[in-house]
């Protein structure tokens, strides 16, 4: 069994630059590396066929959540470190959501604004002060296939995120737990909307760390 302290010392400070990045420049990665996955499977989706290995490389590995309620069971590597999007908007040109750096910054803060009661917790330990951990992203460049998640036509686009994002130093051996989530709240009008609008977000990994990944 671990103890809490244990845990939580997985969570990096929010001003850690850990393997390589700072946690806004990571941000930036991670994002990237879910606006070019293809529909089928995508991990912002809750979709049979995701599969936890897809578009991963190198010691950091992405972990992506679909809106409502959903639980994964996935095999990850030992010695992988896992970043986490907690909660988090981004804006990109080719949503039509800002041309310039400055234009995208202003609608991921938007987003970014209306986050309500975000949590985490690693191996049923909450993290403490997670609005500690709200971070810009630089503006980045991604290509998204077509169609994308989205939108219908994919390309070269441009992007900007808001949001919470937690990194979390590699896990033992074993069996472990990601609770983690919020919501979206969005009151009449914000986004032309004639009813208030919440986007609610629930997201359970329950992982298997093993170091014989390669072998079955």
């Amino acid at each position: 069994g671990t103890t809490g302290a244990v845990s939580l010392s997985k969570v990096l400070p929010d001003n850690s630059h850990a393997y390589g990045k700072s946690l806004a420049e990571w941000s930036a990665e991670w994002w990237k590396w879910g606006l070019s996955h293809p529909l089928a499977g995508h991990p912002f989706v809750d979709d049979p066929s995701f599969q936890v290995t897809s578009g991963q490389s190198g010691q950091v590995w992405f972990l992506g959540a679909p809106s409502g309620t959903v639980k994964r069971n996935c095999t990850i590597p030992v010695g992988k470190a896992l970043f986490i999007g907690v909660i988090c908007g981004e804006a990109s040109d080719l949503e039509g959501l800002g041309t310039t750096k400055a234009e995208q910054q202003a609608t991921a803060k938007f987003y970014a604004d209306h986050i309500r009661n975000p949590f985490c917790s690693v191996d049923n330990v909450p993290v403490k002060h997670i609005g500690d951990y709200f971070v810009m992203s630089p503006q980045f460049t991604f290509n998204a296939p077509t169609p994308w998640i989205y939108g219908a036509t994919g390309g070269k686009g441009k992007s900007v995120s808001d949001g919470i994002f937690l990194m979390l130093t590699p896990f033992s051996e074993g069996h472990h737990t990601l609770h983690y989530g919020g919501s979206f709240h969005f009151d009449i009008g914000e986004i032309g909307n004639t009813e208030p609008v919440d986007i609610p977000f629930d997201m359970t990994y329950n992982l298997k760390v093993r170091d014989d990944c390669d072998r079955h």
